[in-house]
């Protein structure tokens, strides 16, 4: 076997060829606009704070490498995907701003003080995750209904939910201890500290406990998993469960970001951007093994091609249209049809080569 065949095989050789590829054309097109090609990777301080492209792309993709987290771990055990991220995102970051500025405020829209203590919104945003998590997993593994079923109620309904705390406002926060989660922790951008121990802390669960085993058994065979003595039902849960907390982080990270509970705009689409990073970061989405430093990779990935087109002038209306072509062509490489096919030419290939050694 080749060098660039054992390369290619590896687990993390699509999501990196593909972080890349993003860069090589970020580099040539600041070279064809009189830019230096170094343009993107230069990082300065501005303010005393860390500023650049790169740290922006660290920056702004933060929300979606947490959620891409909790999906990886649901698309590996239940062999479908929880569509429900972005809306719960929202009902998350409603839920934690109105407590914190008190029910009453919600007439006014603002609040200049906590009416709450900070810890108390913050715990209630994760709580609710916690909650719509276990909800869609609860539909999931005890009544068998399809995840993409399940998870469209929450879909719908989280972020109505949402308008409903907020009485259709967008509640203001305007206390500065609020605004650190989405802001400064010293020169370094917070969510990338968040992003970063969420990642951290979820990789040493999984490397150092059975749970990652666990997980990827169920998602290969549930039913023999299940003979061998493992609650899949169980698992499948928590995964659910884990994936919403993971839209409650993000959705605390979303609202400092922006001080405020916007109800219709926070998490928007971002279930399509977690998907993507899953897909994009070598993961099956037909369950079993995965790969949590790939969904990583390709959630940033997915924020350097937003970062890329608006750098190029093209209209934040386009950019999903890109987005799609690259879910298209990740689809239809891990087809079964496509797999048999490369498989087919590659044996032929080997028994051509095989008949002119012969020769």
């Amino acid at each position: 076997m080749s060098k660039l065949k054992k390369l290619t095989q590896q687990r993390l050789f699509l999501p990196v060829f593909c972080m890349l590829l993003v860069l090589c054309i970020n580099m040539i097109y600041d070279a064809a606009t009189g830019h230096a090609f170094y343009n993107f990777f230069e990082i300065t301080m501005t303010n005393d704070l860390l500023n650049g492209r790169i740290i922006n792309i660290l920056n702004r993709g933060s929300e979606v490498a947490i959620l891409a987290i909790g999906m990886t771990l649901v698309v590996s055990a239940s062999a479908g995907t929880d569509i429900s991220v972005g809306s719960v995102m929202s009902l998350c970051a409603s839920f934690c701003c109105m407590l914190v500025a008190g029910f009453g405020v919600s007439s006014v829209g603002s609040a200049e003080e906590f009416a709450m203590p900070l810890a108390v919104g913050l715990i209630g945003a994760l709580v609710m995750g916690c909650l719509c998590g276990a909800f869609n997993g609860g539909l999931v593994a005890y009544l068998n209904i399809q995840p993409m079923v399940a998870t469209l109620i929450l879909w719908s309904a989280a972020r109505a939910i949402g308008l409903l705390l907020c009485n259709n406002l967008i509640v203001y926060i305007r206390v500065p201890e609020f605004a650190v989660f989405g802001g400064y922790l010293g020169p370094i951008p917070t969510p990338i500290i968040i992003a970063a121990v969420c990642v951290a802390v979820t990789a040493v669960v999984l490397k150092k406990t059975a749970m990652g085993m666990y997980i990827q058994s169920v998602g290969i065979n549930k039913r023999a998993s299940r003979i061998a003595g493992l609650n899949s039902k169980r698992i499948i849960f928590t995964c659910y469960l884990l994936c919403g907390l993971c839209a409650g982080i993000a959705g605390i990270v979303a609202s400092s970001r922006i001080t405020s509970a916007d109800s219709n705009n926070i998490g928007l689409d971002m279930e399509l951007d977690a998907i993507l990073a899953v897909a994009l970061g070598g993961n099956s989405l037909g369950g079993g093994r995965f790969n949590l430093a790939g969904s990583i990779i390709g959630a940033y990935t997915i924020q350097a091609i937003t970062t890329t087109m608006y750098n190029m002038g093209v209209p934040s209306a386009v950019t999903p249209v890109f987005k799609a072509v690259v879910v298209i062509l990740i689809v239809a490489v891990q087809a079964p049809p496509v797999k048999a096919w490369f498989k087919k030419r590659a044996a032929a290939k080997a028994v051509a080569q095989k008949e002119v050694v012969g020769v």
